[in-house]
C-alpha cells in the first residue's frame, strides 16, 4: 500500500473507532482514489458502511472487496460483512449461506 493511501487509511481507522462515520467513510473514499484496486480499502469502507446502517451499500463494497483479493482471511471477513447486512436487512437465508461461507465453506 503507497503511503498516502496507508496514511488515510490510519486516519479513518481512528475516526471510524470514534464513531464518526462519515469522516472515516469519506476518508477511505480518498484512499480509494488512490488505490481503486485495493481490497483491504474496500472492505474497511463495506464495514463503515454497516456501521452507518447501509446494509445493500456495505454488502456490494464487500463482494467488490471479494472480487479484488487473493486473501482467504479477507474474504472470510467480507463475507461476514455480507452476512450481517443480509441480516439487517430482514434476509435470513441469505444471511445463513454468507456465514457459511464466511466460516470458509464454499
Amino acid at each position: 500500500m503507497s503511503v498516502p493511501a496507508e496514511t488515510l487509511l490510519k486516519d479513518a481507522e481512528r475516526q471510524n473507532q470514534e464513531r464518526d462515520y462519515s469522516a472515516a467513510a469519506a476518508t477511505l473514499e480518498r484512499a480509494l482514489r488512490i488505490e481503486p484496486r485495493n481490497a483491504y480499502l474496500w472492505n474497511r469502507l463495506a464495514h463503515v458502511r454497516l456501521n452507518q446502517g447501509q446494509h445493500n451499500l456495505a454488502g456490494n463494497l464487500a463482494d467488490r472487496s471479494n472480487a479484488l483479493s487473493k486473501e482467504a482471511s479477507l474474504k472470510q471477513d467480507n463475507w461476514g460483512v455480507i452476512a450481517a447486512a443480509r441480516r439487517q436487512s430482514g434476509d435470513a437465508a441469505g444471511a445463513a449461506e454468507a456465514e457459511r461461507k464466511a466460516r470458509g465453506g464454499s
